[in-house]
């Protein structure tokens, strides 16, 4: 563990490898952008200045032959998945600051290219290709560990025209029914590793604070970035940290492609709510394999339920209670407690970003506020607990539009305020002992998802996160 000291603090400049997108979005480009987002989040907690950049890489092989396999144009395809990954994001509650499109900064590849032929770390084939001559950069193999050129021979097919079969492209000269722009090269089209040197460098300058992305990320496209990035640069180390997470797991085997184990989030999406997917997300250190199940993400519902419950149930407390003017032994104790697990929280997080341990940390937060804090007057706690929890929130990112005040229903009417006053009807009600009929109030609030309590002297309700008020 090192200390983590941006370049120029309190900024932090966060660049995450986006999606190529030739298929629509799946559970696992969810967890890495689920991931990358609430470290972000927490940055900003913590009062960072984060920059957060986001590329989509929509000009790309799989692009190319997946247009052809359906006939139509490159473009039109990109159109449609970039469709679907931001309304995915936007579901997830997912915010970047920058989300650049690579056909869009061609001429910045091409600049940052000629400085590579330049110097001597990069060589034009008689193809009108270009490749990164890996040995001009002795660093190389460092970030990922493959020091071999054993190893780096099996990476990618031999081509005849590069010196070293271990050499990559930063621009493919044009092939028959390929996409192309000019270049000094001839006509072509980047390679895919220059892309995100390129877009990072143009949106947060020479140095990166973090990098993320997947593990499979690491090698060989990291390793690739990072090389010709210092190379142009003049900078090292030209990313600061390196963060990468960890893969999903299905029945004990990794989910991928190839196995056909792929489970996209438009088929997801139609039985569970995106919270829950997101805190389901979040359920495992950022950096570990995460094991899919329907078991797992019925827990994340359940948690979701009883943190929407407690929002709900806090905020009512707070406009209910007069401002405290003492506190009691008791309640000075479940300020102590809520203080421990709040610190718990931090900790978790700030020890590499393990958001299991957080997650912890919040059902933790749950249980006192359910068991205590629920039952006390002292406004001055609950408002604690309220902060607490809002903290969390702001990492989970679940409840930001209830946090954010009440929302809205038709013609401009609260929802907490048409409920408080059905509350208080069905209260005058029980007071004129019409027994039958506040019972068929409480009933149809309950088909509706509003769940009533009874006390001695009043009745508190919430919303269960499974019912249609939810999305409001």
């Amino acid at each position: 563990m090192e200390k983590f000291e941006p370049f120029s603090p309190p900024i932090v400049k966060m660049y995450v490898c986006g999606l190529t997108v030739y298929d629509y979005m799946h559970i696992g480009h969810a967890r890495t952008f689920v991931v990358f987002d609430s470290i972000k989040r927490y940055l900003r907690l913590r009062g960072y200045d984060v920059i957060y950049v986001q590329n989509i890489t929509d000009i790309d092989d799989k692009i190319i032959n997946r247009a052809n396999e359906r006939g139509m144009a490159w473009k039109e395809l990109a159109e449609i998945y970039i469709k679907d990954y931001m309304e995915n994001l936007k579901k997830l509650n997912i915010k970047v600051d920058y989300h650049p499109k690579v056909s869009e900064h061609i001429d910045d590849i091409i600049e940052f290219i000629k400085i590579l032929v330049e110097k001597g770390h990069a060589y034009i084939t008689k193809s009108g290709s270009v490749y990164f001559d890996v040995s001009s950069y002795k660093f190389y193999g460092e970030l990922s560990g493959r020091i071999s050129k054993d190893m780096w021979d099996q990476e990618e097919e031999f081509v005849y025209e590069k010196k070293n079969p271990y050499d990559f492209a930063l621009w493919k000269a044009a092939k028959p029914g390929e996409p192309w722009w000019e270049s000094p090269w001839g006509k072509g089209r980047p390679g895919w590793h220059i892309e995100c040197s390129v877009m990072s460098t143009k949106f947060l300058g020479p140095r990166v604070d973090i990098h993320g992305g997947g593990q499979d990320l690491v090698f060989p496209h990291h390793e690739n970035e990072r090389a010709q990035s210092e190379c142009v640069l003049n900078v090292r180390p030209w990313v600061k940290y390196w963060l990468h997470s960890g893969m999903l797991m299905i029945k004990g085997e990794k989910m991928s492609k190839s196995l056909g184990n792929i489970i996209s989030l438009k088929e997801l999406f139609k039985k569970w709510d995106p919270r829950v997917i997101r805190l389901w997300l979040l359920s495992a250190h950022y950096r570990r394999y995460l094991e899919f199940s329907e078991e797992s993400l019925e827990n994340s519902r359940r948690i979701l339920d009883r943190f929407l419950r407690a929002s709900q149930l806090l905020s009512r407390m707070i406009k209910s209670l007069e401002p405290a003017h003492s506190i009691s032994d008791d309640e000075i104790l479940v300020i102590r407690n809520i203080e421990k697990t709040l610190l718990g929280f931090h900790k978790a997080l700030s020890e590499d970003f393990n958001f299991a341990e957080a997650q912890s940390a919040l059902n933790q937060l749950l249980g006192i506020i359910f068991s205590s804090v629920s039952h006390i007057e002292n406004s001055a706690v609950v408002i604690f607990a309220y902060k607490a929890l809002k903290d969390m929130n702001e990492v989970f990112g679940i409840a930001d539009r209830e946090f954010l005040g009440e929302i809205p229903i038709e013609q401009g009417i609260s929802l907490d305020s048409l409920i408080d006053l059905i509350v208080e009807i069905r209260s005058e009600l029980r007071k004129r002992k019409l027994y039958d009929l506040s019972d068929v109030i409480r009933e149809r609030l309950s088909l509706l998802g509003i769940q009533l309590m009874d006390k001695k002297e009043k009745t508190e309700w919430f919303i269960r996160e499974q019912q249609k008020f939810t999305k409001i």
